[in-house]
């Protein structure tokens, strides 16, 4: 890629499918909103400035884009792909190089594809290089039309196809490069829709044609690129594919994961090497787990969870919030949440940290070698000391500190009297 590129992210949607309150590309996909994904493909293409369309509930929307140093630009009226497009070139007016646009909503197109795309607009020196797909089941796709040269002369929506068009199974994915020039003088004649009085960029493609320009075109190898979220049934399909690519790079880092497709792993999650995750497990975004852990089956291990080397998570327990020491057990039915846990402690089966008081999270914090013995609640906030031990059914009230080496059982847990031994 040695032209400049500039790239316009057409962000402005609605949810008029998804049938719901948060902007589409808000939704999110293995714990991050599938905007960001389209924002780190741009950022990984090194373009020389893009800018995002952004419409319904715009502020929201321009939270993230910030985060990712992407310039917004409103567009006022929801009235079509290629008002939007025409509203971002107010902030390339000095620009002067290709323009690539992507859609806020393709959260699983790779660089490679796209960078395929920009080096085949370069080396044609095509006007406009669409990015087109093969679809074995073409419905509800625009459908790419060619000449008797095979060049691509325009495109055919689905709602205007007729019996013919519908059989091709050339579709169009959205994703164009343009000549800034000849974007804009597509754009001077693409008229409203008579149906919506919506504006399509995809018109350009028979208004550039018909002028003189070189319209053509590159396949996608892989369809499941260019998918777009419209529906919460496409979310799905899109959080699928995008789990399986997490799995894929996870276990390529050196950890066992004993069934993939019982796994659900969060975008950004970090493991170290020869840690197994076992069938049933679900691990959130910013959780972070050590070398040599065993994880699952049926656990939950949610925001801001942080395991150290040797660590035994086992079964159906639930995580939050936690960090827990190495070499720390904890294999049977527990809720750990708020808790700081330290080296080498043994949570027993049915363990509860109880650290919601009914108006705020409070903190439990278990030390070095301490034993929590079976279906112990404690209620925080608390301290168990190090080596200290509870009996089996204890519950700790909250603001109790057990020293180190005491052990505490009943309810409430008081401290075990040493009885000492009878004379002879």
């Amino acid at each position: 890629m040695k032209k400049k590129i500039a790239c316009i992210i057409l962000a402005a949607g609605k949810s008029t499918r998804m049938k719901s309150t948060l902007p589409k590309v808000l939704h999110p996909i293995c714990g991050r909103p599938i905007l960001e994904f389209t924002l780190d493909l741009v950022k990984s293409l090194k373009v020389s400035k893009s800018v995002a369309v952004v419409g319904y509930k715009h502020q929201q929307v321009k939270g993230v884009l910030a985060a990712h140093g992407v310039e917004a630009s409103l567009q006022k009226r929801l009235l079509g792909t290629a008002d939007a497009v025409k509203t971002a070139l107010k902030k390339l007016r000095g620009f002067k190089g290709d323009i690539l646009v992507l859609y806020g909503d393709t959260p699983l197109l790779s660089s490679q594809t796209i960078r395929k795309l920009l080096d085949f607009h370069a080396k044609s020196n095509s006007h406009l290089s669409v990015l087109t797909a093969i679809a074995p089941r073409p419905a509800g796709y625009g459908r790419i039309l060619r000449d008797e040269y095979s060049g691509i002369c325009g495109i055919a929506e689905e709602k205007d196809a007729d019996d013919f068009q519908k059989e091709i199974k050339e579709i169009n994915t959205g994703i164009m490069v343009f000549k800034k020039d000849k974007l804009q003088e597509a754009l001077r004649y693409i008229k409203a829709n008579n149906r919506n009085k919506e504006y399509y960029l995809t018109d350009a493609v028979e208004i550039l044609y018909k002028r003189g320009a070189l319209v053509d075109g590159l396949r996608a190898s892989d369809i499941n690129e260019t998918l777009g979220v419209n529906s919460r049934l496409d979310l799905a399909s899109a959080a699928k594919i995008m789990r399986k690519r997490i799995n894929r790079k996870i276990a390529e880092s050196g950890v066992t994961i004993v069934d993939p497709d019982s796994c659900f792993i969060d975008y950004g999650v970090k493991i170290g090497q020869d840690t197994t995750i076992y069938p049933f497990t679900v691990i959130e975004n910013n959780v972070k787990i050590g070398n040599r852990c065993k994880i699952g089956p049926f656990i939950h291990l949610r925001e801001g969870t942080r395991l150290e080397n040797d660590c035994v998570i086992g079964n159906f327990i639930e995580v939050v919030r936690s960090r827990i020491g190495s070499g720390t057990l904890a294999k049977h039915f527990s809720y750990l949440g708020d808790t700081q846990i330290g080296k080498l402690v043994n949570i027993g089966a049915g363990c509860v940290t109880a650290n919601w008081d009914g108006s705020r999270k409070n903190k439990t914090k278990i030390k070095d070698k301490a034993f929590i013995g079976s279906d112990t609640v404690i209620v925080a906030p608390a301290v168990i000391g190090k080596q200290a031990k509870t009996g089996a059914g204890s519950v700790v009230l909250k603001n109790t500190f057990v020293g180190n080496g005491s052990v505490v059982v009943g309810v409430p847990a008081v401290a075990l009297k040493k009885v000492s031994k009878r004379k002879k």
